[in-house]
């Protein structure tokens, strides 16, 4: 028995030197980044520091939370939160009535139009992104020029420089780059549930619509509601589209480091790429990975993914 075991350590330390290219990696680019994120959370590190960083406490969150910062924190807060339901929710719905409409078999032409619809996602997300902001430019953009040379407004409606419409576009948009991958993730759930559920509430004479809600909706939570999490979670951090789309404009009065599309990860990007401010920084990515932890760990609990099946 003891040999066995000796064999068995001998086996497990050959497997070090192929696992230790992976494991220096993770240590050098993700948890050496995470502790020196946490490091400069507690400092007044700036870019005028010149070398000379004290640490400070608790005083950056102290800043975040009740300081001059807070008035910039909270409202972008509320509208990342916002910003990150909207889009998650809409994805989510939409990729759902897409894959029960081309589920249906009696669709024959259902594969065309599932590659037709998965176009968004497989669309470089960069080019998309920049197409939109030609798109719904106030000045030259075709959907301005679409809609008055249809009569249906006067004069150009300003989609990226007023607030409420810039926010609604940046919402769209990224609904829109993002229901393909719910469409999936739909279609392949839907295709996992039984015939036989369908056929035995018809014998019963349930409706569709009581089918949908007893039957689809249960098994869809199964499967779809892990990866809805993460999705929030992606959407809660989506720099690329707000910020490719209006730059985080139009500008909040009052501040200079977020405008109304801006959401944390983009205020983030402001504070250490263009004004420098990496304490604060720091500090929010702190915060940002608590508040996603937080969600998500109740948002599993609740839906109780953590519990093991019997």
């Amino acid at each position: 028995m003891r040999s066995k075991e000796i064999v068995k350590s001998k086996k497990n330390y050959i497997a070090i030197p192929f696992l230790s290219p992976a494991l220096i990696s993770i240590f050098v680019l993700s948890f050496l980044p995470i502790i020196y994120t946490v490091y400069i959370a507690f400092t007044d590190y700036t870019q005028y520091s010149k070398g000379v960083i004290h640490v400070v406490g608790i005083t950056n969150f102290i800043e975040v939370f009740k300081g001059p910062f807070s008035k910039v924190f909270f409202p972008v807060f509320a509208w990342t939160m916002v910003y990150a339901v909207l889009t998650t929710l809409g994805g989510f719905l939409l990729g759902l009535i897409m894959a029960i409409l081309v589920n249906n078999e009696n669709i024959r032409e259902r594969g065309i139009y599932k590659a037709i619809l998965v176009i968004p996602w497989a669309l470089p997300g960069t080019v998309a992104v920049l197409s939109f902001q030609g798109l719904f430019n106030g000045t030259y953009g075709a959907i301005n020029n679409l809609l008055i040379s249809m009569h249906l407004i006067v004069k150009p409606i300003p989609w990226l420089t007023n607030a409420t419409l810039s926010q609604i576009v940046v919402v769209v948009v990224t609904i829109w780059l993002g229901f393909p991958y719910m469409m999936n993730v739909c279609i392949g759930a839907l295709e996992a549930i039984p015939k036989s559920y369908y056929e035995a509430a018809e014998v019963d004479g349930a409706s569709k619509l009581t089918q949908f809600v007893k039957i689809t909706l249960p098994s869809l939570a199964q499967t779809a509601y892990p990866l809805v999490i993460t999705s929030f979670a992606f959407n809660f951090n989506n720099f690329g589209t707000a910020f490719l789309i209006t730059n985080g404009a139009p500008a909040r009065a009052g501040t200079q480091f977020a405008g109304y599309t801006d959401i944390l990860a983009s205020v983030n990007y402001r504070l250490s790429m263009q004004f420098g401010r990496y304490e604060i920084a720091s500090t929010i990515s702190i915060i940002i990975f608590v508040i996603l932890g937080t969600i998500s760990f109740i948002q599993m609990k609740a839906s109780r993914q953590f519990e093991e099946v019997n």
